[in-house]
């Protein structure tokens, strides 16, 4: 039997009905200062980063962090259920903040769509934050590509660092979609145009910019791991930094105003402080720590997410963003859906709509796969069951009798039909789970193990594979990688976001499998070495519909079709 519910409409149009408060007054209930705010309109605003100064003494509000199961195409709603628990948090009475990446345009006009939530649980102006939002990407985008230019007018004017033209590791980059430029040839055209190289584009939020940006804690951490970043390497195959180019300064100016956090509102006016978006599946997949450290000094509650599953943005959280931010996150939220879980149990997406308990008792071990790995932090956790109009109460009861019988804490969510009020019971299990004397947090893996320790670590750990293999080409730049001193560096996996394995088809909990990693790709600037797995790309494609067919404008300047 299916649920009967009262038609909701589309995510855009509750967003141009909403009513919003002037970000002044969202400003003023967090205490933050007249001089601390600079406007963008009526309705946005950047934090000076003077806040986090001014505040060093307070004591920092708790973290909640939000994570998922493996992702079907579409999306889960992890973005949503981040919005409606912060919302319903304050509904309890409790000053939450809510700490999120901001969307890239790529998946806003490609496939997955934007990422300010939806239904009664958004972000706001949803318009604005899906598209240019302040221009921080556009920034992140512009200090790249001064960057490559800077790299290829050195060559071009005496190449005194005597750069391997054949060994740049340096992209240009766009925050768009664009397969077509995954690889290209530049300076063609003869002396004049430059010197003729192989080149090639990743998307903007790949950009090992945009993961300094996310985990520099202030101006002059930003500016020093800039410095550090690995542009190429020279004729001695010695690696040429942005240090060597002197352009850290140049750079870092591109980013100054960029680094200030944006402040916005949800649909019920809890704050929201968005900054920062490198993808989960490629990068980190967390937003920035400058943003994450000021909302746990301006709130009591943080309430920010990291990308796709657990297996992903989690552990990059983890591992990678923790050290950096100074403390943990106390509570993890695992969103599942029953159309994922059934999807992992073996029900293809045209079926998904159909009640199929029998195929729910299959896919429910990817959820008990991530459980069990945000049990091997040391961290509590609550599963939150994000419902869809298409689940029937039997596929919900039979979710809720199996995290019974396993001892799971399970919170049905209604946050996108309801809004804050559809989270409440899941924010009373969270505050149940802080009220509790907690397990110590502790990675899987510490800075002293080596890069292969850490390889396998992360896949049989956290993903359940049985070992690594390291292509002639990842084993080749492993040497390279320990002989340049750069082996206590963190791992950032590149694997798909839909599966456990790097095999984008092999859904559920798979076993007996292998991780093949295909490249090891330093990057010193943001502090990790990047793994490439399988064939995940620094620049997706376009799909054959893309969602920009469905975008337009009325004659009012309105949106349409975005969502």
């Amino acid at each position: 039997m299916k649920h009967t519910k009262t038609a909701v409409p589309s995510d855009i149009e509750i967003a141009q009905q909403a009513s919003m408060k002037k970000i002044v007054e969202i400003a003023n209930e967090l205490d933050i200062q007249e001089d601390e705010l600079e406007l963008y309109g009526r309705y946005k605003a950047k934090l000076s980063l003077n806040i986090t100064k001014r505040l060093h003494t307070k004591e920092n509000g708790k973290v909640i962090l939000v994570t998922a199961i493996n992702p079907t195409p579409a999306g889960e709603g992890k973005s949503t259920v981040t919005v409606g628990l912060g919302q319903a948090l304050n509904q309890l009475g409790k000053k939450a903040v809510i700490a999120m990446r901001e969307p890239s345009l790529g998946p806003t006009m490609g496939m997955k769509g934007g990422a300010t939530g939806g239904g009664y649980s958004q972000v706001l102006p949803m318009e604005d934050i899906n598209l240019h939002f302040t221009g921080d990407i556009h920034a992140i985008t512009t200090a790249n590509n001064t960057l490559a230019a800077m790299i290829d007018n050195h060559i071009h004017q005496g190449n005194a660092l005597q750069i391997d033209t054949r060994r740049i590791s340096w992209k240009r980059v766009m925050d768009l979609n664009d397969r077509a430029l995954r690889k290209v040839v530049i300076g063609l055209g003869g002396p004049i145009q430059g010197v003729p190289r192989e080149d090639g584009f990743d998307i903007t939020v790949a950009s090992e910019i945009m993961a300094v940006f996310c985990l520099a804690k202030d101006l002059k951490d930003l500016k020093e791991r800039l410095s550090k970043i690995v542009v190429a390497y020279d004729v001695h195959k010695k690696p040429i930094t942005v240090k060597n180019l002197k352009v850290e300064g140049a750079l870092t100016l591109l980013l100054k105003d960029a680094c200030q956090p944006n402040l916005v509102q949800t649909l019920e006016h809890t704050p929201a402080i968005i900054h920062g978006g490198p993808f989960a599946n490629i990068a980190h997949g967390c937003n920035s720590v400058i943003a994450t450290q000021m909302a746990a000094k301006l709130g009591d509650y943080v309430v920010t997410e990291a990308g796709f599953g657990a297996d992903l943005g989690a552990e990059k959280f983890l591992h990678i963003k923790t050290p950096s931010l100074g403390f943990n996150p106390e509570v993890v939220v695992i969103v599942a859906t029953i159309r994922a879980i059934k999807m992992h149990g073996g029900v293809s997406k045209e079926q998904l709509k159909e009640e199929n308990v029998e195929a729910l008792s299959k896919g429910i071990e990817n959820l008990k796969k991530h459980v069990e790995t945000i049990e091997k932090f040391g961290l509590s956790y609550v599963v939150a069951l994000n419902e869809f109009v298409t689940d029937s109460e039997a596929e919900i009861q039979f979710v809720k009798d199996w995290c019974k019988e396993h001892n799971i804490p399970i919170a049905l969510t209604q946050v996108w039909e309801k809004g804050g009020a559809g989270g409440i019971n899941l924010a009373e299990m969270v505050l149940e789970q802080l009220d509790k004397k907690q397990a110590t947090f502790k990675p899987l893996y510490q800075q002293e193990n080596t890069l292969e320790e850490k390889l396998k670590a992360i896949a049989t750990q956290v993903y359940g594979a049985k070992d690594i293999d390291l292509l002639p080409a990842a084993k080749k730049q492993l040497q390279q990688i320990i002989g340049e001193g750069w082996g206590e560096l963190p791992v950032c996996m590149a694997k798909t976001q839909y599966s456990l394995t790097d095999d984008a088809s092999k859904l559920g909990r798979p076993e007996d499998f292998v991780i093949t990693i295909r490249e090891l790709k330093p990057s010193v600037g943001a502090g990790f070495i990047v793994a490439l797995t399988g064939t995940i790309m620094t620049m997706p494609g376009l799909p054959k519909q893309p969602a920009a067919l469905n975008m337009d404008v009325d004659e009012d300047g309105k949106a349409v079709g975005l969502f």
